[in-house]
């Protein structure tokens, strides 16, 4: 990640509350896991992870996972090769499946979520003179993809869908797992299943698209670990099935957290009740950790004093220090939305609070930059910019007004 004396620079240019994303960081990522995983598997970038990655991401990745209309419009802008695409998501519509086939001459691959997606897919392909390649998506025990039972009868019923090419499967069971033996046990189900399906009705999966959620850390010391070991781990259990498919990893989290940092300044200190609290610009409508309950758990963090000084961050025995010789106090930081929800984490150690002070959340490259609830009251999304020695920093996204979505009606300020 970008050094602190370079987050701070931007920060003071750009002003807070601000994303900031590393593109080079992001890159030396995506290489470091190609050379641990080998060349022959193929990395899919789930873009719902963050969007705003997608043109950093074309070169570093062979696929894109695109689960909606929106994420669709947004590859067609960024210019992603069609061919790269994986249009998946539990509702595609006749429409926007259309515009696809007909408007941009298909994409590389199609999920099958349903038997109901499976008739739209093909009347589809039929309606456009199209055969399109497709992945039956194994359902992990909830709302997405189909049973081993249904996916049994499509393959055995396969002719029925001559615009289909039935290529592979898809299956993806979740996110920070922490067994690498539940891993190995899908691989080995999903692969069983593959030979069961070949035996009984000669039909073999060409494709391989799993996404093994692997975990990555945001508390505590265990926020610096970059996650290689387990991918290392992880790769190895691949050996069984490499060339017998063409492998595809479905990543976002893994790919993409690292490279991101959320910027907030403190805008007002207060104690209630023999409580110290620190109210900051940003919020929980800019900032999700997962796994972070009841604002329990410390994230990843640095603390930079107006006067550009650290006094605790990502040194947890310069932390421990500090505490043990009575230098900081506990502080519970808020967010600047009008609700008791609004807590980042709850006493955190800080050295003698001031307005204007930066803090500095790691690992902020996933999700947040989407999953936060922008829309309630009615406040300012933050500025998104990116970072590259190359190209500078540039702004993704200029600071956006809210109000005029949750209003009947949009007035142009005079």
């Amino acid at each position: 990640m970008l050094e602190i004396a370079k987050i701070v620079e931007l920060a003071k240019e750009h002003a807070t509350p601000m994303y900031l994303f590393d593109l080079d960081e992001l890159q030396s990522r995506v290489q470091a896991m190609k050379e641990i995983l080998g060349e022959d598997i193929r990395l899919c970038y789930a873009m719902k992870a963050n969007p705003f990655l997608v043109d950093s991401m074309k070169q570093a990745v062979h696929k894109f996972e695109v689960c909606s209309p929106g994420e669709f419009a947004i590859c067609e802008r960024e210019q992603v090769a069609m061919a790269d695409i994986v249009l998946s998501g539990v509702n595609k519509e006749k429409a926007d499946i259309l515009h696809v086939m007909k408007d941009c001459g298909g994409v590389g691959v199609y999920t099958i979520e349903s038997r109901t997606q499976l008739e739209l897919l093909q009347a589809c392909a039929k309606e456009t003179n199209l055969t399109i390649r497709a992945l039956i998506r194994v359902t992990s025990g909830n709302q997405f993809g189909v049973d081993e039972s249904e996916l049994e009868d499509i393959i055995a019923n396969r002719t029925q869908y001559p615009n289909i090419d039935f290529y592979g499967i898809q299956c993806y069971t979740g996110t920070q797992k922490k067994k690498m033996k539940q891993i190995e046990e899908e691989l080995t189900h999903l692969d069983g299943l593959c030979d069961s399906l070949k035996e009984k009705y000669g039909w073999m999966a060409k494709e391989f698209e799993y996404g093994p959620g692997l975990l990555v850390s945001y508390f505590g010391e265990e926020a610096l670990n970059d996650g290689f070991d387990e991918l290392k781990e992880f790769a190895a259990l691949l050996a069984p099935i490499r060339g017998k498919y063409e492998i595809t990893l479905e990543m976002g989290r893994f790919i993409a957290a690292s490279c991101g940092v959320f910027v907030s300044s403190v805008v007002d200190l207060k104690t209630n009740k023999e409580q110290n609290y620190c109210i900051i610009d940003g919020g929980i409508n800019h900032i999700n950790y997962y796994g972070q309950t009841m604002a329990m758990k410390i994230p990843a963090y640095t603390y930079v004093k107006a006067d550009g000084s650290i006094t605790a961050g990502f040194d947890m025995a310069a932390r421990r220090k500090l505490a043990q010789a009575g230098a900081t106090e506990k502080w519970t930081i808020c967010g600047s939305l009008c609700t008791v929800g609004d807590v980042i984490v709850k006493n955190l150690p800080v050295v003698k609070p001031e307005i204007g002070d930066l803090i500095l959340f790691y690992n902020i490259g996933a999700y947040s930059v989407t999953e936060g609830i922008y829309l309630f009251l009615s406040r300012r999304m933050p500025k998104i910019v990116a970072y590259s020695k190359k190209e500078k920093a540039v702004v993704y996204r200029d600071v956006m007004a809210s109000d005029t979505i949750n209003s009947r009606m949009s007035l142009v300020r005079k």
